[in-house]
């Protein structure tokens, strides 16, 4: 991991934001530094899931170890990498040990640093985009993928519903939900990276801004509509953290520095 980005201005609120840590267990110590350095320059941390490199405790317990006793809040969700070895449960709860808030289809309400912010957190899913959508229909196992989605689709817009009155509204993802973020990606893996699906609900209730992970050669900004997309994955932002600047009191869109 590199250098987080700067934030300077302290009269906007600081959201530090960053996907595809992939902690090992070894790696102890540059974590801590990361975590500890950014604790000094946001207000807020989102980390947009692959938090491990096999989804072990482990590996996740080197992360709450990191954010231990940080007097900030950080929320996280789950990547793919998180669900590795199918220990899931395991692993959200070493990373709440470290007072880390894990999100899954959920939403919160945080008072940060006087502002009253709204996130929504979701892993996402495979489904595809236009031309390329996995449909409803054939064997089940394909079906299943489908509804899982669907269940994506529906806590998103629930969690928007939630947060409809905050003065600013975030989602984290860690599956991508445009195209828009993907260019940089082979053309026949953009179904496994995401899907527009979640388009829909981010479209209508529009959100200050979105962030995601998991497409390592993707590009770093994108949209929907007019919500601005962002795809935070290290590899992209080529830093350990992004951190974006927003107003306290949106009515449009956030100042991006």
């Amino acid at each position: 991991m590199h250098d987080a980005h700067a934030a300077t201005d302290m009269s906007r609120l600081r959201i530090a934001a960053a996907g595809d840590l992939h902690c090992r267990e070894d790696g102890g110590a540059q974590v801590a530094e990361s975590m500890a350095r950014v604790a000094q320059e946001a207000d807020l941390v989102l980390l947009c899931g692959d938090l491990t490199t096999h989804g072990r405790p482990e590996q996740a317990a080197v992360l709450a170890e990191a954010c231990k006793g940080l007097d900030i809040p950080v929320l996280a969700i789950l990547g793919n990498h998180d669900w590795h070895c199918d220990r899931a449960h395991d692993v959200v709860a070493e990373l709440q040990h470290g007072g880390i808030q894990v999100l899954e289809r959920e939403s919160r309400i945080l008072d940060v640093a006087g502002a009253e912010v709204g996130v929504v957190g979701l892993k996402g899913f495979v489904g595809g985009f236009i031309g390329s959508h996995l449909p409803d229909f054939g064997e089940p196992l394909l079906r299943q993928v489908y509804a899982e989605s669907t269940i994506d689709v529906e806590a998103l817009d629930q969690g928007l519903r939630n947060v409809a009155m905050c003065p600013v509204r975030i989602v984290m993802l860690h599956y991508a939900p445009t195209t828009t973020t993907l260019e940089g990606e082979p053309l026949g893996i953009w179904p496994f990276l995401g899907t527009d699906r979640l388009a829909a609900p981010i479209a209508e209730h529009e959100p200050h801004i979105v962030i995601h992970g998991h497409a390592h050669s993707g590009t770093f900004r994108g949209a929907i509509g007019e919500v601005p997309v962002y795809n935070v994955s290290i590899p992209v932002i080529e830093r350990d953290f992004w951190i974006f600047e927003l107003d306290r009191q949106i009515h449009r869109g956030p100042a991006i520095h």
